[in-house]
């Protein structure tokens, strides 16, 4: 006959919560609820980290694509300026091309219908030109050397010669110096700013 196990058994706590007559079990805490629902998945990927700034600067235009746009934008009003009159004195006498012509853009530079279409698209040239930073560097060298020849040309040619064909005067050739000198400065640090930001 089996004896009867007097040992003293270890008993597990229970949470008890009187209501009325009956006794039941108290439930959990409900701050330990909340903040077990509340703690972040264990499986919850990274969040990504944001672009580096010098990616977003790559994506930005250059110095050099920004002064090939005003410059082109520019010569784009002057070419629409000389088909204006008011804006172009003298504008009865616009002629088709040659020196015969008297209209003055500005009261200052004498301008004829090619010129002005020359002006239009030399205009849209730098506009299409700024969009990369290579060819905007070419765009601004490349037109002061132009404007260099082209004052070059109305210091030596005669007025009335068989090769005075386009239509210069004293203030288009100081126009012309200094569009020569500028645009060749604008190109060259362009393109010396383009080099730094590349090294």
């Amino acid at each position: 006959m089996m004896g009867i196990d007097d040992s003293p058994r270890e008993e597990q706590p229970v949470d008890y919560e009187f209501r009325g007559p009956g006794v039941q079990n108290k439930p959990p805490a409900k701050g330990k609820a909340r903040r077990r629902d509340s703690s972040p998945a264990a499986d919850r990927p990274p969040q990504p980290l944001p672009a580096p700034a010098r990616a977003e600067s790559s994506r930005s235009r250059s110095v050099v694509q920004i002064l090939a746009g005003v410059v082109g934008a520019a010569f784009l009003l002057i070419g629409i300026l000389g088909f204006i009159p008011g804006a172009t004195t003298n504008y009865d006498q616009l002629n088709l091309i040659g020196p015969d012509s008297e209209a003055l853009l500005l009261g200052l530079f004498e301008v004829s219908v090619v010129n002005n279409i020359v002006h239009l698209a030399f205009g849209v040239a730098g506009l299409l030109a700024a969009s990369r930073a290579t060819a905007s560097v070419s765009f601004l060298v490349g037109g002061g050397i132009l404007f260099a020849g082209l004052f070059v040309y109305g210091l030596l040619v005669e007025q009335g010669s068989d090769l005075d064909v386009l239509p210069v005067n004293d203030a288009d050739n100081i126009l012309h110096l200094g569009l020569s000198i500028g645009m060749i400065l604008l190109g060259v640090i362009g393109a010396a700013l383009l080099r730094r930001r590349r090294g």
